[in-house]
């Protein structure tokens, strides 16, 4: 009897042993599973970030190219050629590198940021080349054969400036740069610790841009959640033909000065631990944006 009890005993141990082995091997599968995703997640992120990187790097390539066309200055023509190689070359470099290179992807941001820089330089001088044009034909109006010549030339020059006018919206984009986020902890401290996070900090600076529009302007953060949820309070705003939930709005004056933006999310929910994403818009385009991860 006695050894009859011991052997329950024992196929009892044992099979508490091999549930809990079975319990555990499920909970790393499902754990490896959750990584996967996440990975997953954040590969596409980043190739999203630097298909879009190509496609601007593109666009100021045929901005170059297109300009070349409206101008008879061999000397101009020359530098907006130099110019355009350079975007070339590094477009190259962009396509070239990979997507979780970090460091490399920011270099080429930078870089893309001072190329939009130059060409709006270069819009500025020739439309002023353009306008000063205007003006010494229109100083000939009193002969009538040079009058038409410069009817003419003002047509032409009025076609060129609506063209001008289009890459300018282009030129005017703002720019987020240094941007930071961060949780802090309710005695306003930084951490990383998902636990004891009660509010997100976003800090960024809006470039210096003497071409876009000046005066009020919308600022929308959008935050999402390694489960790729956004953080919202329902608000919305329009982006390429779409509509987008953003985390935080905050109004601000644009003088075209560089200015320091800062916004706060309040937790009032549970989160998970692992990597988030800010992404800024403004004017309707993405103007920067970054990621942040807590434990």
């Amino acid at each position: 009897m006695k050894q009859k009890n011991l052997l329950i005993v024992a196929v009892t141990v044992f099979l508490l042993i091999m549930a809990g082995v079975i319990a555990y091997l499920a909970w790393r599968t499902n754990r490896a599973e959750e990584d996967r995703q996440q990975m997953e997640q954040l590969q596409q992120l980043a190739e999203m970030d630097k298909l879009e990187m190509q496609n601007e790097y593109e666009e100021v390539a045929r901005q170059y190219q297109e300009l070349q066309k409206q101008i008879n200055n061999d000397s101009l023509v020359a530098q907006l050629a130099k110019e355009q190689q350079r975007v070339q070359d590094l477009l190259e470099e962009l396509k070239r590198t990979k997507d979780n290179d970090a460091a490399e992807i920011m270099r080429l941001k930078k870089e893309l940021a001072t190329l939009r820089e130059i060409l709006r330089q270069y819009i500025i001088q020739i439309d002023s080349l353009n306008h000063l044009n205007q003006q010494l034909n229109l100083e000939n109006e009193n002969l009538r054969t040079e009058n038409l010549q410069a009817q003419e030339h003002i047509t032409s020059l009025t076609t060129e400036k609506e063209t001008l006018t289009d890459k300018v919206t282009i030129a005017a984009q703002l720019d987020a740069t240094g941007v930071r986020a961060f949780g802090k902890n309710k005695k306003g401290k930084e951490t990383n610790k998902i636990k004891d996070v009660k509010r997100m900090q976003i800090s960024f600076n809006i470039s210096r841009n003497v071409t876009a529009q000046t005066g009020m302007k919308s600022v929308y953060v959008r935050i999402t959640t390694p489960t790729n949820e956004v953080l919202t309070q329902g608000g919305t705003f329009p982006y390429e033909n779409r509509t987008l939930e953003y985390s935080i709005r905050k109004d601000i004056e644009y003088t075209g000065e560089e200015q320091t933006v800062t916004v706060y999310w309040d937790v009032n929910q549970t989160l998970l631990g692992g990597t988030y994403r800010a992404d800024i818009f403004a004017d309707g385009n993405r103007i920067g944006g970054t990621t942040f991860s807590f434990e």
